[in-house]
């Protein structure tokens, strides 16, 4: 057998090999490869991007010298422990608030209201969609010790890196206008409609000093908090389930047996399009660099990825059994009812009242301490997730209570003016929230391609590069999630544009955005295809050389 030192002699080694007439770029390409047990990214040379107050030490085995060595055999995994997955669990949960924004709400309840139990498989398929793509965010932090938006600026030229920060902010005001909106509508219901809906988008911009707050005790207690809103919606939601008696038959064929009709698919696709938020793809790259790991040792990332995937997995599966309670209560209670099509985020209390009347706790007042906890926590991850978007892709170094600032001046600024401007009726509220959702459904391919991208190159993953098999599910995925939100523009704009000025201004508009969306399939596709080119040349050298 010939070293990997020879191999790496005979690579370079133009009297050697005759491959050398393919050029210089294409041998460095191939000796970078060979590197695989470098992330690109030396951690003892890079930016510092979390402050200690962020960061958890865990007690972590320390693997012998042997064990150290990336490119060596990892040996047994160390046997589960859940004292190490309860010091792992958090960012999952911080992440899967995305997952129960008002936005999202506001589909469940409308696709209950109007598609009755049989889209609750496709709710369930979502999910499972969306958490693969949140294990990949979170397996490129892990493995890198770097979130997705750095690695961004680093990898993409300067414009394009720019282009994406846009975009990414782009979705990220457009995901914070309805989580206030939402948490406005709620203090409404809860203050009796003696705070106008502007006040309650005043009382939630302050939110972000509750962030920097708790930020100052630690990550732990942040996540505490998080926690507790999270319990606060599941036991709300939970409660009117179980008040309003759905029909247990009923649920459990909507959750096995896949049933479409012409009349829901518009609704249906919504339910798919609202379940991958653009800014959470980056934030979960971040949040779970929180835990102090060595990454240029291999078991101890592989542990961390590990425990990272199980405490995901959890979260996104709390998540999904909330979005169903939502679902069942307005699949139980406006089915097939007059209010069916009317029903949106702004006048659900009220119907709830209508059907349910007001009890020892009011259903009304419970959806409102619902909601609220979903606007809140969703608001505070947004400003988290402005901060290390706008860190990362402009590489700013900015303190915290500025940062905050800044970000939760972005969001709060248009929706003030959406707050009296579609303050007039339940309705245009309501067709507010669809042309946000569709805003947001335009900006997730500048997510999910890219973070393809960055887990399909060796380069930056190192060992930890995902397989071919994962690549073509994760792509089918990606490609899915185009088809259904082109499908989504173009029907809103066949429906609702209107005048050969607008009809004009929108095909030009549309000119950048497939031409920069067409870039970025092309550079992923470049990699790929570089990258299995020198996967083939390192098996030639290796039948060459033993």
């Amino acid at each position: 057998m010939v070293s990997p030192s020879a191999k790496r002699n005979a690579v370079s080694s133009p009297t050697k090999h005759k491959e050398e007439h393919h050029g210089e770029s294409e041998t460095h390409e191939f000796n970078r490869l060979l590197r695989t047990n470098s992330l690109s990214y030396n951690n003892d040379e890079k930016e510092e991007t979390l402050d200690q107050s962020r960061v958890v030490s865990l007690d972590i085995e320390q693997p012998n010298d042997k064990d150290d060595d990336p490119l060596s055999p990892s040996g047994l995994a160390p046997p589960f422990s859940w004292k190490k997955l309860w010091e792992f669990t958090g960012p999952g949960f911080l992440m899967s608030v995305a997952f129960l924004d008002p936005g999202n709400l506001e589909g469940d309840l409308q696709a209950g209201a109007i598609a009755g139990y049989s889209l609750l498989w496709l709710l369930m398929w979502s999910t499972i969609m969306g958490l693969l793509i949140q294990l990949l965010a979170l397996r490129l932090g892990v493995a890198t010790g770097r979130h997705m938006a750095e690695i961004c600026r680093e990898e993409y030229p300067y414009w394009a890196g720019i282009c994406l920060w846009l975009m990414t902010e782009v979705a990220l005001i457009a995901a914070d206008i309805q989580e206030v909106i939402g948490s406005a509508i709620a203090i409404k219901i809860l203050s009796g409609g003696a705070l106008p809906l502007w006040a309650g988008v005043v009382v939630t911009a302050f939110d972000c000093f509750i962030f920097l707050f708790l930020e100052n005790y630690g990550v732990r207690k942040l996540e505490a908090f998080f926690a507790v809103l999270i319990s606060t919606m599941a036991l709300s939601f939970a409660w009117m389930f179980a008040d309003t008696k759905p029909s247990g038959k009923a649920l459990v064929l909507g959750i096995l047996v896949p049933r479409l009709s012409s009349k829901t698919i518009q609704t249906a696709v919504g339910i798919v399009g609202c379940v991958i938020a653009p800014h959470n793809v980056f934030l979960h790259s971040a949040l779970v660099q929180s835990r102090k790991i060595d990454h240029k040792k291999k078991r101890q990332v592989e542990e961390a990825l590990r425990y990272y995937t199980i405490e995901c997995m959890i979260a996104v599966f709390v998540s999904f059994g909330i979005n169903l309670f939502v679902m069942t209560i307005f699949a139980k209670g406006f089915y097939n009812t007059a209010q069916a099509d009317t029903i949106g985020l702004a006048n659900a209390g009220e119907f709830l009242e209508q059907r349910y009347g007001r009890g020892v706790l009011p259903i009304l007042y419970i959806w409102g301490i619902g909601l609220l906890a979903a606007g809140q926590s969703s608001t505070i991850t947004g400003t988290y997730a402005g901060e290390f978007i706008m860190g990362g892709f402009l590489n700013l170094r900015l303190k915290k209570w500025l940062r905050s600032v800044i970000t939760r001046g972005c969001a709060i600024v248009p929706t003030m003016i959406v707050a009296v401007m579609f303050n007039r009726s339940d309705e245009t509220l309501d067709s507010l929230n669809e042309w946000l959702n569709v805003l947001q459904a335009m900006q997730i391919p500048f997510a999910v391609i890219p973070l393809l991208t960055l887990v399909t190159d060796e380069h930056i993953m190192g060992s930890f590069r995902i397989g071919t098999r994962m690549e073509l599910i994760a792509w089918l995925i990606a490609g899915l999630m185009i088809i259904i939100n082109g499908y989504i523009l173009l029907d809103l704009f066949i429906t609702q544009v209107r005048g050969m000025l607008l009809i004009l201004f929108v095909w030009l508009g549309s000119l950048p955005y497939v031409s920069f969306l067409s870039y970025l399939i092309w550079r992923c596709s470049g990699c790929w295809s570089s990258m299995h080119f020198s996967h083939r040349r390192l098996e030639t050298f290796d039948n060459l050389t033993t």
